[in-house]
């Protein structure tokens, strides 16, 4: 058995312990550096979600530097929104090395102590070589204040800001973002819009259920409030993937703001090319960027907008827009997007694949 096999089996079986485990790794980190614990947010919940999604990652890739070092390096200049500094990475470390023993008992052998050791050392000097470098050309977080709040809907917002200094992004990446109403509380929101002369981000925003920055950014953000934005991240998103093809962009809800961002790119910086973008939500309510879609429409004759509700798809439960894409023919030989709750991200690519779009011209985000 290999040295990486022998991480990933022993993770398999730290995981079958479930929530536990990031209980306990960061009960021990909190107990032996304390200091780190106002970094973290006040509900711990999706911060362990985190935490188990990026060991997991990492132990899967643990032998693909070309998919694990990207990942790692992205890792450490997330990161440096936190303010980690070297004797963190040791902390954690430490934390990472207890939780294993505790949850392995007999099946953490020295041997296997020292794979973990050394792989989390590999990890800990790409991130803090990455969050270095990095350093030398953006701050941790850019300051951005409020200057339009939009209330589209009972649970829509559409929040313009204003940066403190400038951010170098392409149209479909995401930035975290923290209020001042939840510190050390993060949530990944997309711009909709391309990077603009004035330098200013707009953010479209639906308060979801159980949600803690999503409803803090619709009901009780004001004018004035100065958010913190992390890094640009991402390009599963970006035009690039469409290799200069004519588009097809299929959005639902707020999922609007990444293709609705392609589109301006394209207005702004070309080529031009055909782009045919369904806009669909549960009723008209949902549609809340039809204004502006349309004036994007009127004033460039190669982007054609066609909206969707409910009955235009079917059952909405259902959630996949794919009915009246595939029956419109706009997809052939063409890139594919698509973006929305992952219900309909999901149920829409399968459909899409289903209908015959091939899947190298299917572009979504996902868990990897």
């Amino acid at each position: 058995m290999s040295d990486t096999q022998a991480l990933r089996d022993s993770f398999a079986l730290v995981g079958k312990s479930g929530d536990e485990v990031p209980r306990y790794f960061y009960s021990y980190l909190f107990l032996i550096a304390p200091q780190v614990r106002p970094m973290f947010p006040v509900s711990m919940g999706q911060q362990r979600d985190r935490l188990v999604a990026a060991l997991g990652r990492i132990v899967a890739d643990v032998d693909d530097p070309d998919r694990l070092v990207p990942y790692v390096q992205q890792l450490g200049r997330d990161h440096r929104k936190f303010q980690v500094v070297a004797e963190h990475y040791d902390a954690v470390g430490q934390a990472l090395l207890a939780t294993l023993g505790y949850f392995l008992g007999e099946a953490w052998t020295p041997e296997l102590r020292r794979g973990w050791t050394d792989a989390y050392g590999l990890v800990a000097r790409t991130m803090f070589q990455a969050a270095d470098a990095d350093s030398a050309v953006n701050p941790p977080w850019w300051n951005a204040e409020v200057v339009r709040h939009e209330q589209r809907a009972f649970d829509i917002a559409v929040v313009t800001l204003r940066l403190d200094q400038p951010m170098a992004y392409a149209a479909g990446q995401s930035v975290m973002v923290e209020t001042p109403i939840l510190p050390s509380t993060w949530r990944s929101f997309t711009p909709a819009n391309a990077v603009r002369a004035d330098g200013s981000i707009e953010l479209h925003v639906r308060s979801i259920d159980g949600g803690l920055v999503s409803p803090a950014v619709v009901y009780s953000l004001r004018q004035g409030d100065v958010l913190r934005l992390g890094a640009p991240v991402g390009d599963r998103l970006g035009l690039r993937r469409s290799q200069g093809r004519d588009l097809v962009l299929v959005a639902g809800g707020t999922g609007l703001a990444p293709l609705r961002a392609l589109i301006e790119e394209i207005a702004w910086y070309g080529p031009p090319r055909r782009v045919d973008l369904f806009f669909g939500a549960r009723d008209a309510n949902g549609l809340y960027d039809m204004p502006a879609l349309r004036q994007l429409a009127e004033a460039h004759p190669w982007l054609r907008v066609t909206p969707l509700v409910g009955a235009d798809f079917g059952s909405f439960e259902n959630r996949s827009l794919a009915g009246p894409v595939l029956r419109s023919g706009a997809c052939r030989g063409r890139s594919v997007y698509v973006c929305g709750s992952p219900a309909m991200v999901s149920a829409t690519v399968r459909d899409l694949a289903a209908g015959g779009i091939p899947h190298d011209l299917l572009h979504y985000e996902d868990a990897r």
